[in-house]
């Protein structure tokens, strides 16, 4: 792109400009990494990662909220390995891949298997076949639904995509491996192997949420709104029943803070019903209430996303169970879920 030239009324240059190229991926400053000193069979695998602002030029009609955007951060990783430890590290990284997406509380998943498009792919017809080969035998040992999408790979190998359903059964693609025997050639990356002679390491290229900005609008769209507690933006908003009450529930909410829990008093000038509905509409999963009853209990009271009320709870096993629920990642609607979260 040329940016920032001025001219005047006759066209004549009054300020140069600068030409600006955006980056598209961050594969090959990877490469340079690996390529910056001579690597021994020892130092394999080497495993890079970044998270890499990175640019594609979508057309304008396919540009969707944070789904499609132009400018997306990626969670990039390249793993340099040999030939014997790429089946190893496949299995690692996809067993990992869905591991986390799991914890996401993504569970319905199906893998696919994206081949050469015979009109744009670099390489020969043998490593493409290995590439190939080895991802789908990986993908069916994982014992996943494999679907073929022929001609879907990139000019530079085959990959495997994780494809996610949604709560209201749609399907995402989320985490990606790529297994590439064409981009270490091209660079001319090589090791030392244990025999003295150079080789050429085999590159995987590994994106685990894929777009940052894709991911968290699939996350919006599966909970619609209603996080998990440890995932929710604010976990817990206080509302003193009356003002005169708001000081014992700042200290408990600070107790919590102190925690790394996140958060909030609502000290508005609302009137307490209102500050109910605010919360709710918010879908914070714990909404503490504190009245008179509560400061002389030395405790608080729960109200959950569905309005059902926890009362009386004494402060040290409310902050037990808030954080018990927290760590376990466990979603929470309703007084039940909390009662079998914190079991």
């Amino acid at each position: 792109m040329h940016l920032d030239e001025e001219v005047d009324e006759n066209g004549n240059v009054t300020k140069q400009g600068f030409d600006y190229y955006l980056k598209p991926m961050n594969c090959p400053m990877h490469n340079l990494i690996f390529k910056s000193r001579q690597r021994s069979y020892k130092e394999l695998p080497l495993r890079l990662f970044e998270f890499g602002t990175v640019y594609r030029y979508e057309k304008s009609g396919e540009v969707h909220g944070l789904t499609r955007v132009r400018g997306l951060t990626q969670d990039d990783s390249h793993i340099y390995c040999t030939r014997d430890q790429m089946k190893g590290e496949l299995k690692s990284i996809l067993n990992f891949v869905l591991q986390v997406l799991k914890d996401y509380g993504l569970n319905d998943f199906y893998l696919e298997l994206s081949t050469k498009d015979e009109k744009k792919f670099v390489g020969s017809d043998e490593i493409w076949t290995e590439a190939t080969d080895t991802l789908r035998e990986v993908a069916e040992d994982s014992g996943l639904d494999l679907v073929a999408d022929p001609g879907g790979a990139a000019f530079y190998g085959p990959k495997i995509s994780v494809q996610a359903r949604d709560a209201i059964g749609r399907t995402w693609q989320v985490s990606t491996i790529q297994l590439d025997f064409n981009l270490p050639e091209r660079f001319k990356l090589e090791y030392i192997a244990k025999d003295g002679t150079h080789q050429r390491p085999v590159m995987i290229h590994r994106a685990l949420f894929g777009s940052i900005e894709r991911f968290f609008a699939i996350l919006l769209e599966h909970y619609a709104g209603a996080f998990p507690v440890w995932l929710a933006p604010v976990q817990v908003t206080g509302i003193p029943v009356a003002d005169e009450f708001a000081p014992h529930l700042q200290k408990f909410i600070d107790s919590l803070t102190q925690e790394t829990v996140r958060c909030e008093m609502d000290t508005s000038d609302d009137r307490f019903g209102k500050k109910i509905r605010n919360a709710s509409k918010s879908k914070v999963p714990f909404t503490l209430i504190v009245g008179e009853d509560d400061v002389n209990k030395n405790a608080v009271s729960f109200r959950f996303r569905d309005g059902s009320q926890l009362n009386g709870v004494p402060v040290d096993e409310a902050k037990a169970d808030i954080l018990k629920v927290i760590k376990s990642r466990a979603q929470v609607n309703n007084a039940e879920d909390f009662a079998e979260a914190t079991k």
